[in-house]
């Protein structure tokens, strides 16, 4: 009955907003930015994912945000507290309905298989962090089940500094770690073995997996800022990249386990989950759930 409900809501805001941001990309208008967060606060009101932040995010500028992946649900979530574009594999651009929306949020699609783009690539990125815009990267290049930040892949950070060179007026990008929490569903803490009801990775199939958390519902998830990092044409890439994926991990973790005060980016008061060591009333709803065989799916 809740799919019934949220899938028209849905689509009804969508077919409206489309054509509103396809103008404003044409024209040029700064509600390009802001529009696409006003969309997917009412995706995440809709769903019912609860988004907490900790931390702030940098005022400086080019920002490059480098965040940890674990679902398709990750898009709305970060667009929801900040008007940010991505990078995105190229493969993204022809999803069904989700390409169409990764466009109008002005992200930039990489093909890995076409070395010889790397530089147009690369020009666009620079544009978009000297245009003021925060670009969000997935240092891991893959979604993870939500229990585990896997190492970062040091050639996508690496993308900061070759975007630097053609970003104009700029000698030093900001890198912020971001961390992305799955922590609670219904109310109730969610543990490792219910996070895949949330995370999707491996060989989960889209559509049905979507089906699932606008089922359920009541996703609770927190966002963090970690500190900065400046990255400039004399950086270690991989030292960088390494003190990022250190820093996300360390972030996770301590979300996972309740242990960071958070804020409702609404301005609702949102009570932490109990702490407990078993998620009982988990089991109790939707049963034990089988062990899922991780193999990663390349998002970037």
């Amino acid at each position: 009955m809740r799919v019934l409900l949220v899938v028209p809501a849905l689509a009804i805001v969508t077919v409206i907003l489309i054509p509103v941001q396809w103008m404003a990309l044409l024209l040029d208008l700064p509600l390009q930015r802001h529009l696409p967060v006003f969309y997917h606060r009412l995706v995440c009101r809709l769903i019912d994912a609860r988004v907490r932040v900790v931390g702030r995010r940098v005022d400086g500028h080019p920002l490059m945000i480098v965040s940890n992946h674990v679902s398709w649900l990750d898009i709305s979530v970060i667009t929801s507290v900040a008007p940010v574009v991505f990078i995105a594999k190229s493969e993204v651009a022809r999803w069904p309905l989700f390409g169409l929306l990764a466009k109008l949020q002005r992200s930039v699609f990489v093909d890995r298989s076409k070395r010889h783009k790397t530089a147009d690539v690369n020009a666009r990125i620079g544009k978009r962090l000297a245009g003021g815009d925060p670009v969000v990267l997935f240092g891991e290049g893959t979604s993870s089940d939500g229990n585990r930040v896997l190492p970062f892949r040091t050639a996508l950070i690496g993308a900061a500094g070759d975007a630097l060179a053609k970003a104009d007026h700029a000698d030093r990008v900001w890198l912020q770690p971001m961390s992305l929490a799955y922590n609670g569903l219904l109310g109730l803490p969610l543990g490792r073995q219910h996070r895949p009801i949330v995370a999707w990775y491996g060989d989960f199939a889209m559509f049905p997996h979507l089906a699932g958390v606008l089922r359920r519902g009541g996703v609770d998830v927190t966002l963090t800022w970690g500190d900065p990092v400046p990255y400039d044409a004399a950086s270690d890439r991989k030292a960088v990249a390494r003190e990022l994926e250190q820093r996300v991990r360390r972030l996770t973790t301590e979300a996972l386990r309740n242990r960071m005060a958070a804020q409702d980016i609404h301005g609702d008061p949102v009570a932490e989950s109990p702490r407990s060591p078993a998620t009982t009333g988990l089991r109790r709803r939707f049963g034990a759930l089988p062990a899922f065989p991780f193999r990663p799916k390349r998002t970037m």
